[in-house]
């Protein structure tokens, strides 16, 4: 069986699962988990069910304590503090907004623990990354703040 280490988890093909499933479900009950790859499709993990239902918990524990930091004190200084050392991209943005990504990214992480809404998370840091990126460069930002008239016509979205 091929072994390639990835962190956290090692490795085995889709093939390896399709013809010695047994060991792999042993090697994923002995390891926590195993990376499934497979060339034409995205990998997945094969998990113990009790060490996804710990991790459920432990998120549910973490949302539940920011929850609880956050109640106490709404301006959320201790997060709001700690913020930069996990992205250090927002110092491009103002106090009001780190305060606002703070509490909405709280409030994704309940989200994601609570009603197992995972996206959420990514979302958020992503839409707050861009805002952040773009007032990094004072061209682009300037430009993003000047007034707009007229019909841009339809908008598309995408699912």
């Amino acid at each position: 069986m091929a072994r390639v280490s990835t962190s956290n988890a090692d490795a085995v093909t889709f093939s390896d699962l399709s013809r010695n499933p047994r060991a792999v479900a042993e090697r994923a009950a002995r390891l926590g988990r195993v990376r499934v790859t497979h060339r034409d499709a995205p990998d997945f993990y094969l998990t113990a069910a009790d060490r996804e239902e710990q991790r459920e918990r432990t998120l549910a524990t973490a949302s539940r304590l920011f929850l609880a930091l956050v109640k106490h004190d709404p301006t959320a200084r201790a997060l709001v503090i700690a913020m930069p050392e996990v992205f250090p991209w927002v110092r491009h943005l103002t106090s009001a907004e780190l305060r606002d990504f703070t509490l909405e990214l709280v409030e994704a992480i309940s989200d994601a623990a609570e009603l197992d809404v995972d996206a959420t998370i990514q979302e958020v840091i992503t839409g707050w990354r861009a805002s952040a990126r773009i007032k990094a460069d004072p061209a682009r930002y300037a430009q993003a703040r000047t007034a707009t008239s007229g019909d841009f016509g339809p908008v598309e979205v995408s699912a």
